[in-house]
């Protein structure tokens, strides 16, 4: 996630497919490209199907860059917030420990309702 987003097309530009060339959803035949149309599916909330049709005899090449963009333009924002945290460690320790407190709270409350459900009186 904090690579530079020419790395990130780069590694989805280099991604294993098949030598069919037709990008279609089949685990069974074609893994390498049905994971790449989930991945496009999740980050864009559109249909594999769609997305198919969108692509349909355009080749590998077309299909990669077009998920090179969409990863890259939805992972831009946190790389960038990442590397002003790392750059600023009073800034990075303030946001864990808000965080941390954050989850220990709704660690509790999950807690305290599974020892409700399973009839666990709590210690101490």
């Amino acid at each position: 996630m904090l690579d530079e987003p020419k790395v990130s097309a780069k590694k989805i530009m280099r991604a294993v497919t098949d030598s069919e060339g037709a990008v279609r959803f089949d685990r069974e035949e074609k893994p390498g490209v049905s994971n790449l149309l989930v991945i496009y599916s999740a980050l864009t909330g559109r249909e594999i199907t769609s997305i198919e049709d969108e692509y349909a005899g355009r080749g590998y090449g077309d299909f990669k860059k077009g998920l090179a963009e969409v990863v890259v333009n939805e992972f831009e924002p946190v790389r960038e917030r990442a590397l002003e945290l790392i750059a600023d460690p009073a800034e990075l320790d303030r946001v864990l420990a808000k965080n941390a407190e954050r989850a220990a709270s709704v660690a509790e409350k999950t807690l305290s309702d599974v020892y409700d459900r399973i009839g666990l009186l709590r210690r101490g």
